[in-house]
């Protein structure tokens, strides 16, 4: 199956000059969204894989149902705020200023080995960000996966050689 024909392409969203890849045609068709999930599960079988972790709205969307097919757990990663445990934080460069994401601190135990999940690798800087995550709390990242890269935004070169699977590159 060739996932591009299931991502509507949208010009100059959410300003001029950005081609934005919008996965909800994608989503929307049950036997596309099946399938990438499929593949994705498909390629990861062999990893060592102990839980899933994915930021949100998005990465819940892929790390999920993914996590489901590989039989692990599921750690959301969650903008500051809104998770109501206690939790560690780590600070993220937006276009604009800075955000931050957080997790439960109990939500990875040491040496626990992580995928991290997302819709779309583009600049790294999330991605990173829920590594780090990972790692101040002592788990293993074992991999990214995402549904979409963007490569010319060059997202690889902040992961500190994790290991990236990825279904569809523009």
């Amino acid at each position: 199956m060739n996932f591009k024909d299931y991502i509507r392409v949208i010009e100059d969203f959410p300003q001029p000059g950005i081609s934005f890849k919008d996965i909800t045609t994608l989503l929307r068709d049950g036997q596309a969204y099946k399938a990438v999930i499929d593949e994705l599960a498909r390629r990861l079988k062999d990893k060592e894989i102990d839980c899933i972790a994915g930021p949100e709205a998005r990465g819940f969307v892929i790390g999920a149902p993914l996590a489901i097919a590989l039989g692990v757990g599921f750690v959301p990663i969650r903008k500051s705020g809104k998770l109501p445990g206690a939790t560690i934080e780590a600070d993220y460069a937006l276009e604009y200023g800075k955000d931050k994401l957080a997790m439960h601190n109990d939500a990875i135990a040491p040496g626990q080995k992580v995928l991290i999940a997302d819709d779309l690798l583009a600049t790294g800087g999330t991605i990173a960000t829920s590594i780090n995550l990972v790692k101040q709390l002592g788990g293993e990242v074992m991999g990214a996966a995402f549904l979409i890269e963007l490569l010319e935004l060059n997202g690889r070169e902040k992961l500190d050689g994790i290991e990236v699977f990825s279904l569809v590159q523009y």
